[in-house]
C-alpha cells in the first residue's frame, strides 16, 4: 500500500487565531452624492480649531524632517491642560494604537482580555491579534455592569477595558462605580479607562480617571483627538499611565509613531480652549434637540452623554434599523449600523450641524410615515 504524504505548506501562514478576527469596519463615508451628511463616525460637527488648521499648514515646508519621537511639546501641552505629569503621557497614532500596544505588551496566548458587552470592537480585535481570549461581560440597561465585570475576572485576566462614556450606547459609570470596579480587581489586572468622549462630559459624578491613575499602579487612561478636537484624519491620541506602564509603552511603540503635523495641530487644539467650549455647547444644544425630535417621532432614543444618540426601532411595525439606514443613505445621510455591537435593532447617529440634524429628523419622519 502506497502512503501519500500530505502536500507541504507552500505559502506563509498567520499565527493561530488571526483569521478568526472580523476586520473592523468603520462608518460609511460615501453615499452617491458629492457631499453626503456624514453622521456615521462621530466626527466633530464643527471641524477642527482654526488654530490647529493653521499649525498643520505651517509644517508644509518641513515634510522632509522626522518628527520629535517623544512628542515633547504635545505631552507638555496636554499636561498643562489637564494638570497631569508629562512623564506619564504617551502619545500614539490615535488611541487605537495605544490600546493595541497595551494588549501586545501585557497579554498573549492563554490570557484573557475583559470588556463590557457593547464596548468598542477594537478591544476584542486586539486580544485576538496576540492570541489572547476576549471576554465580554453582559451589561444592564446598555450600561457597563460592575458586578458582571468583576464576576468574570479570573487568574488569566490581564486587562479590563472600560469605555467611559461608552460607544455606541452613550452611557457612563460614575466616579464611585469606577473606583468600586478598580477596588475589586487583583493587582495584576490593568484597568484601561477609554475616555474618547470624556471632553463632552459635564456630570458632577463623573471622573475621567486621571486621579485613579495617579493613585494606582494598574490603571491607564486613554484619550483621543478624533472627537471633540476634530482631528480624526491625523490619527492622534494619548495615554496617561503609571511610570512603569509608560516605560513599557515607550519601549514597544514606533520611534516616530506620531507625525510632526499631528503633534503641531494637537498642541494648538489643546490650547484653543474657547473652540473646545464652543463645540461642547453646540453638542449639548443639538443633542437635546435631536433626542426630543426623534422621541416625538415615536422612536426609542437611549439617553446619551456623548456626541451621538442611539435610536431603537424594536417594536415599530414594518420598520427596522437596516431599512431606515438604507433610506437615509439614499438621501445622502450616513448613519452607523451597530449590529456588530450586538444591537441589531439600533442605529447610532452622530450630532452634526444644526442643518444636518434637521435634515436627518425630517428624513426619518418621512421614512416612518411611508
Amino acid at each position: 500500500m502506497t502512503v501519500v504524504s500530505p502536500e507541504p505548506v507552500t505559502e506563509p501562514q498567520p499565527r493561530p487565531g488571526i483569521l478568526t478576527i472580523s476586520p473592523y469596519v468603520g462608518g460609511e463615508s460615501k453615499a452617491g452624492v458629492e457631499r453626503p451628511i456624514r453622521l456615521a463616525s462621530n466626527e466633530g460637527a464643527l471641524g477642527a480649531s482654526p488654530r490647529a488648521i493653521e499649525a498643520y499648514r505651517a509644517l508644509a515646508g518641513e515634510l522632509h524632517r522626522y518628527p520629535d519621537g517623544g512628542a515633547g511639546e504635545l505631552r507638555a501641552a496636554i499636561a498643562r491642560r489637564h494638570g497631569l505629569s508629562a512623564d506619564g503621557i504617551v502619545c500614539g497614532a490615535g488611541s487605537d494604537e495605544l490600546i493595541q500596544l497595551l494588549v501586545k505588551s501585557y497579554a498573549g496566548p492563554g490570557d484573557e482580555v475583559l470588556y463590557s458587552a457593547h464596548g468598542f470592537l477594537i478591544y476584542a480585535i486586539a486580544a485576538r491579534s496576540v492570541g489572547a481570549t476576549p471576554v465580554a461581560a453582559p451589561e444592564r440597561d446598555l450600561k457597563a455592569d460592575v458586578d458582571a465585570l468583576l464576576a468574570r475576572v479570573t487568574e488569566r485576566t490581564r486587562l479590563l477595558f472600560l469605555a467611559n462614556p461608552n460607544n455606541p450606547t452613550g452611557t457612563y459609570l460614575t466616579k464611585a462605580e469606577v473606583e468600586r470596579l478598580h477596588a475589586g480587581l487583583p493587582g495584576h489586572v490593568i484597568l484601561v479607562i477609554d475616555g474618547a468622549y470624556a471632553e463632552y462630559m459635564s456630570a458632577a459624578d463623573y471622573s475621567d480617571g486621571a486621579d485613579l491613575v495617579d493613585r494606582s499602579r494598574n490603571v491607564v487612561m486613554t484619550r483621543t483627538f478624533s472627537k471633540i478636537y476634530g482631528l480624526s484624519s491625523l490619527r492622534l491620541g494619548w495615554a496617561y499611565c503609571p511610570p512603569a506602564i509608560a516605560d513599557v509603552l515607550n519601549r514597544v511603540r514606533g520611534p516616530f509613531n506620531v507625525s510632526a503635523a499631528a503633534q503641531a495641530a494637537g498642541v494648538a487644539a489643546v490650547e484653543d480652549t474657547a473652540f473646545v467650549e464652543k463645540v461642547r455647547q453646540h453638542n449639548d444644544v443639538w443633542r437635546a434637540w435631536t433626542e426630543e425630535a426623534l422621541r416625538g417621532l415615536g422612536l426609542v432614543v437611549h439617553p446619551s452623554v456623548t456626541n451621538f444618540v442611539l435610536i431603537d426601532f424594536a417594536g415599530i411595525a414594518g420598520k427596522d434599523a437596516e431599512s431606515a439606514r438604507q433610506y437615509l443613505k439614499a438621501r445622502g445621510i450616513l448613519v452607523r449600523q451597530v449590529g456588530s455591537y450586538g444591537l441589531p435593532t439600533c442605529l447610532r447617529i452622530t450630532i452634526g450641524t444644526g442643518e444636518e440634524m434637521e435634515a436627518t429628523v425630517a428624513a426619518l419622519r418621512d421614512y416612518l410615515q411611508e
